[in-house]
């Protein structure tokens, strides 16, 4: 496929985001014979946004390079239309299970103390890997709630080390001091955690400011030890590495602070670039990348408003490129973000420009890996193996639905993006916010509609002129309600409407 023409008003951002890569002509050499299913990592980012790496019209422009990362994209397909759901738990939930996050109760982001937790019901990517003769070992950020049925050990993985909530939850004692809260709840300080299957989590160490500077060096670390391991097994390993960066706070280690040139998130993105080659290098070392899925995505768009109010101390936000919308929106720029896969000899080095959702992995990797896709409910992931070995020119996916707590927010149809609320920053002055704390006004009857492809920031509102386009998008919808009837979703969560 040809490139898009690249719109001038639009700037060096979305022209470098839409430029497609052309890899070196090289000479292929066959891959050595294997005997067994191809390892898979997972690496998943956190908060980082379209607009972040070189290879997506980031990282040197926006004084931050990733040339790890950059490589990786330029070695297997880099997707230009890759989606997620709204916020950290949402995405999480749905690479897991295959699913939208709503039919699992998981469309918010995760409060402890919630009943809203991952149910024992749920078969995730790990338990689907797991019973096609995988080794499955995850390291960092969970967040998809911390009952006992809930836990990473009991969802599949062999083996966790992490944290079960959030980064933020670094921040909960120095607040508690700020608030003159002389002695902190029981348990309040969250720890890094592990355990092994068949077994329980035990508390490792507090997960505090100091720690959150050097976690992602030691799950490296962790994740050099584990590939170095298993790389000679007679039985492949799924390693899902579930990075904290680059949420805030955004505290970078001793070696990367003040390596960017724009504060705290760009040292950490910088950060996050080098582990991610850590383990790339790891790969090559123990003799295995050839047989190995690299899969590297963000979970969500930016964060900034957020970011922006806490101050000087999390430096600069993410962003998301030429489009609008951040963590917790329902906006193009909150849900299109980072992804990539390399499998080397079977995906061909290209940008991938058709639709790509997160959910996608769950099915693709089971054709990949000889697993299983249940069949006792519905999955809204849609296997893309043909689209990315080469099999064929277009994806299988057009269209995408969006959920936000208890609400149907948004639906997606080729390049048309309609919105059922308009998401607006909420309050007046200092609070005046966007993001997760954004307002949500009910519109009068008819969608809000855009064509992303000719107005990426969506600042042309084309429903009277383009209203067909809401037949299709409505036709998505009634089959999703559908399935309603024989699989009903469990109560969403929605912290305001009791």
């Amino acid at each position: 496929m040809k490139p898009k023409t690249v719109l001038p008003t639009l700037g060096l951002i979305m022209g470098a985001t839409l430029v497609q890569q052309s890899p070196a002509a090289t000479t292929e050499k066959p891959l050595p014979v294997v005997d067994k299913s191809p390892n898979v990592v997972l690496m998943l980012a956190d908060n980082v946004g379209y607009g972040d790496l070189g290879c997506y019209g980031g990282g040197e422009n926006r004084g931050a390079a990733t040339p790890r990362l950059d490589e990786l994209a330029q070695n297997g397909m880099r997707f230009s239309r890759f989606y997620v759901e709204p916020a950290c738990t949402p995405s999480r939930a749905a690479l897991l299970t295959g699913r939208y996050s709503i039919r699992a109760g998981l469309s918010l982001v995760a409060v402890a103390g919630s009943p809203n937790t991952l149910q024992a019901k749920e078969i995730t990517m790990a338990e689907m890997l797991k019973n096609a003769g995988y080794n499955t070992n995850m390291l960092g950020k969970w967040h998809l709630g911390t009952d006992e049925q809930s836990l990473p050990i009991n969802q599949g993985f062999d083996e966790y080390w992490g944290f079960l909530n959030s980064t933020d939850d670094t921040l909960i004692a120095p607040t508690m001091k700020m608030t003159h809260v002389a002695d902190l709840p029981p348990d309040a300080q969250p720890h890094i955690m592990h355990g092994v299957s068949g077994g329980k989590l035990s508390p490792v160490k507090p997960y505090d400011l100091n720690e959150r500077r050097i976690i992602d060096q030691e799950m490296t670390e962790k994740a050099i030890t584990y590939i170095k391991d298993k790389a000679n097994s007679n039985k492949p390993f799924f390693l899902y590495v579930a990075w904290s960066r680059c949420h805030y706070p955004n505290l970078p280690s001793k070696e990367f602070e003040g390596r960017s040139r724009v504060g705290n998130y760009g040292d950490s993105l910088m950060e996050l670039d080098y582990n991610s080659g850590q383990i790339l290098d790891a790969l090559k070392e123990a003799g295995i990348e050839n047989n190995t899925i690299v899969i590297f995505c963000s979970d969500n768009g930016p964060e900034r408003d957020v970011v922006w109010q806490l101050g000087g101390m999390m430096g600069d936000g993410a962003l998301s490129g030429p489009y609008r919308g951040e963590l917790g929106e329902p906006w193009e720029g909150s849900v299109r973000t980072v992804g990539m896969i390399r499998w080397p000899g079977h995906i061909k080095p290209q940008v991938g420009y058709s639709m790509f959702s997160i959910m996608d992995f769950y099915p693709t990797l089971a054709k990949f890996t000889g697993g299983t896709v249940p069949t006792d409910r519905p999955i809204d992931g849609i296997d893309q193996s043909d689209y990315l070995l080469g099999k064929v020119g277009i994806g299988n996916r057009e269209s995408l639905l969006t959920f936000i707590a208890d609400q149907l927010v948004a639906a997606r149809w080729k390049q048309f993006h309609g919105y059922f609320i308009n998401a607006v920053p909420s309050g007046n002055g200092p609070e005046h916010v966007a993001g997760v704390s954004a307002g949500a006004i009910p519109l009068n009857g008819y969608p809000l509609l855009y064509d992303i492809e000719i107005d990426p920031r969506e600042e042309r509102n084309i429903g009277a002129i383009f209203s067909w386009a809401s037949a299709p998008m409505l036709k998505v919808i009634l089959e999703y309600k559908a399935t309603l009837k024989d699989f009903p979703n469990p109560p969403a969560p929605n912290l305001t409407k009791w």
